[in-house]
């Protein structure tokens, strides 16, 4: 799946779950402003996976220090959809969010500021604002500045909206491994295990579209990445991504 994508999917997932109106699953009820800044910090959680890519949306988002990053990621996790396509990637996710925030300091004018969480939101939300081109020109410079500004505000005066922070991330990531399951490249689901399939499974039409010679497994309902099915797919999702928040903010402006 492309970057943008990705992105929405994790918006729209947030949406999903922490919505609570129609055609919403109020999984896990948040307020609006919530859902407004999950939305956000979700899609840009939903881009993590792709730390391990030095031509992602996360590498060209702070250079040089991100390309340090993404080349150190892909050495860990074995490459680009590898180790961080996995299973395990999401748990793995949740705890890193959870670190974060446990990460806080006291303060007189404002109590408990939840800066790892804080800083853990500004990077997510700097990565959602540069795929999904909220700063017009995509420019890293003003998606940073737009993250900042969002993180600080909320951190400062609203910490106990992060409450939320380790199921946005965990979402996010396990949207995007679906979302690259569903095309033809597949993901190793069971990473750091790798199982190839048999020969004649590899010699057997549809099968062998499933489970990879690599040993990744795929159900490639959206075709090579990139492929108008996606857009098809990324067209609904943006609608209903839209048509939640400004639920959200309708409720922001009665309040």
């Amino acid at each position: 799946m492309m970057g943008a994508h990705h992105a929405i999917s994790g918006s729209a997932a947030w949406v999903a779950v922490a919505g609570t109106g129609p055609l919403m699953l109020g999984l896990y009820p948040a307020s609006d402003s919530g859902i407004l800044i999950g939305a956000v910090v979700c899609a840009g959680a939903a881009l993590l996976p792709d730390a391990d890519h030095h031509n992602g949306t996360i590498a060209s988002s702070l250079p040089p220090l991100s390309t340090v990053v993404t080349r150190a990621v892909a050495r860990v996790s074995g490459g680009h959809r590898n180790g961080t396509h996995g299973l395990l990637a999401i748990p793995l996710a949740v705890l890193l969010a959870v670190g974060a925030g446990l990460i806080g300091l006291e303060t007189e004018a404002f109590g408990r500021v939840a800066l790892g969480a804080g800083v853990l939101s500004l990077l997510l939300v700097a990565y959602a604002a540069k795929a999904l081109r909220i700063t017009n020109d995509g420019s890293w410079v003003r998606s940073w500045g737009l993250a900042l500004i969002i993180s600080t505000l909320v951190t400062l005066y609203a910490p106990q909206e992060w409450e939320w922070l380790p199921l946005a991330v965990g979402l996010g990531v396990a949207v995007h491994i679906a979302g690259d399951m569903l095309t033809t490249g597949g993901v190793p689901l069971l990473w750091p295990l790798r199982m190839r399939p048999p020969r004649w499974w590899r010699r057997t039409p549809v099968l062998n579209d499933v489970w990879l010679s690599s040993g990744r497994l795929s159900l490639p309902v959206l075709g090579d990445t990139g492929s108008i099915r996606e857009w098809a797919l990324a067209v609904p999702l943006t609608v209903y991504t839209v048509y939640g928040c400004l639920g959200a903010v309708a409720g922001l402006l009665q309040s």
